[in-house]
């Protein structure tokens, strides 16, 4: 009996002992704590399976990291345009899924809808710690905060180390590694293929803010004229980023050449039947050198679709350093990496798409809204 009962407690101390040890080790780990961009710090869930995206551009990253299928709820913004988003456009599934609010620039989800759906975690942008912190507490559930940095850049340190800390929420890190050296590789290979060239001036019309514009609306710093080093006239207002400039402007500079964001293009073409004479003054618009790109400001930076315009860009003003170039076929590879689909023909369907404009007989399919 004694002997029995020495066996028992030895088996008993024996489990004990084992629950112990696998309790500490790694392959039990139940929760992970993570920095995100705003500096806080979310403790999740180790393996995480099921993810919301708020915010402007939250969606598009989770697509960019192959996470779609982890997605259980969309905001109402992204069900409402169908277009200029070539996330949205291959992965028209994702219209479908649950709403988790209204979306749109500066509009909280819905707690209650995000409750119903119990994601392990909601990613979220364009919102401070304060906010982050009451949704996380009202909810329950954690909330990553990540970012697209102050500038629509292609190299940008924010969203890059944005893709990172996603990835490593979602287990992506191999993929966040190649999306970042997708991007970096663009880069240098535009900038290779224009170094020691001089640029004729250029100028960008019809810029989206917030909404659509027109021939006004500008950029300085220009990413796609950044990228291929083109002689962007507006770079003399100073700073970075949108600026609205009066027409009188535009003709002192009077650039080389014109590119139109196609976004705006509506909003152009109504302006252009009211004062073609000013148009018509520009020497841009003289030698026929005006010229339609897509627009990637639409619910924060479409970083495929900005790439794309540049490769164009590079083409129309370096025609030889860009000879093995076509614009189109480098828009297909690049939104097939991004988000699985060579989504190019479907945006040319609707906003024109890269090529020679005329602003006589200009026409579009769809614009960007005005107020989104």
């Amino acid at each position: 009996m004694k002997k029995l009962l020495a066996f028992i407690l030895g088996f008993l101390m024996l489990v004990s002992t084992s629950g112990c040890i696998n309790q500490n080790s790694g392959s039990t780990q139940t929760s992970i704590t993570i920095t995100d961009m705003l500096g806080r710090s979310v403790e999740l869930p180790a393996h995480v399976t099921k993810i919301v995206a708020a915010g402007p551009g939250a969606l598009r990253l989770m697509v960019y990291l192959n996470a779609s299928d982890m997605v259980v709820g969309v905001e109402d913004f992204e069900k409402r345009y169908n277009f200029g988003r070539p996330y949205i456009l291959a992965h028209p599934e994702l219209r479908k899924l649950p709403t988790i609010g209204p979306g749109g620039p500066g509009r909280l989800p819905n707690f209650e809808e995000l409750v119903k759906l119990k994601p392990d975690v909601i990613f979220i942008t364009y919102v401070d710690a304060k906010t982050a912190d009451n949704i996380q507490a009202k909810t329950g559930i954690p909330v990553v905060v990540l970012s697209y940095g102050k500038h629509a850049a292609f190299k940008n340190d924010p969203f890059f180390k944005s893709i990172e800390i996603a990835g490593k929420v979602l287990g992506k890190e191999k993929r966040a590694e190649e999306l970042i050296s997708f991007i970096e590789k663009v880069q240098s290979d535009l900038l290779k293929r224009t170094e020691g060239i001089k640029s004729p001036t250029v100028y960008v019309g019809g810029i989206g803010y917030k909404g659509a514009h027109g021939i006004e609306s500008t950029e300085v710093k220009f990413p796609p004229f950044t990228a291929v080093r083109a002689n962007n006239v507006a770079d003399e207002l100073g700073g970075w980023g949108h600026k609205f400039i009066d027409k009188e402007q535009l003709l002192k500079w009077n650039p080389d050449y014109l590119f139109l964001d196609e976004g705006g293009m509506k909003l152009i073409l109504a302006d252009y039947k009211k004062n073609p004479n000013f148009y018509r003054s520009l020497k841009a618009v003289k030698n026929g050198n005006v010229y339609g790109i897509l627009p990637f400001n639409f619910y924060a930076t479409n970083i495929g679709t900005a790439m794309a315009d540049a490769y164009f860009v590079g083409k129309i003003l370096y025609p030889e350093r860009f000879a093995d170039i076509d614009p189109t076929e480098k828009a297909n590879e690049i939104y097939t990496f991004l988000v699985g689909k060579p989504v190019y023909e479907e945006l040319s369907k609707q906003f024109g798409g890269f090529g020679k404009m005329s602003l006589d007989s200009g026409n579009i399919t769809y614009a960007l809204p005005t107020s989104p």
